[in-house]
């Protein structure tokens, strides 16, 4: 859940309301005029709407393959949190996919070289031994989008 505030011509408001609920799952929106009554301050919660189930494109975009991966602190804590022994093929995909994103620029205040992503993009095909050709973080972005389809 987020909170959403927006200062808009008083002219737009219904059409942002209507747009709002559109897009997310909204509660009540409470509007109040600006001192000049030009603008409009609307204020709401909201939270995503539920995704449409539809298949994973062969090679998905970044955006595609991770949509429901979460924020990159989570996720890097949970990679620390993991002893040695327990570094399995999905540590090293989720590994793999969360310096994809971080080099991507798709996990704010993380940061990651394309050299890094790269490598362990790398270090994941070979793990699985994928006998594909193709890009390797292609690669990554494929198997974390069929991982992510089957453990949500």
């Amino acid at each position: 859940m987020f909170e959403i505030r927006i200062v808009c011509a008083t002219t737009d408001a219904d059409r942002i309301v209507v747009a709002l609920d559109d897009a997310f799952n909204a509660g009540t929106i409470a509007g109040y005029p600006d001192c000049d009554g030009k603008q409009q301050r609307l204020y709401l919660y909201a939270d995503h709407k539920d995704a449409p189930t539809r298949p994973i494109s062969e090679w998905p975009g970044l955006t595609e393959a991770y949509a429901t991966a979460p924020d990159a602190p989570s996720e890097l804590n949970w990679l620390c949190d993991r002893e040695p022994h327990e570094r399995d093929r999905e540590w090293w995909l989720r590994r793999a996919a969360v310096v994809d994103r971080m080099a991507t620029g798709l996990a704010p205040g993380c940061t990651a070289t394309e050299e890094q992503a790269l490598d362990i993009a790398r270090k994941l095909k070979a793990l699985d031994d994928a006998a594909v050709i193709c890009d390797p973080r292609a690669y990554v972005r494929q198997q974390y989008a069929r991982w992510a389809t089957d453990h949500h």
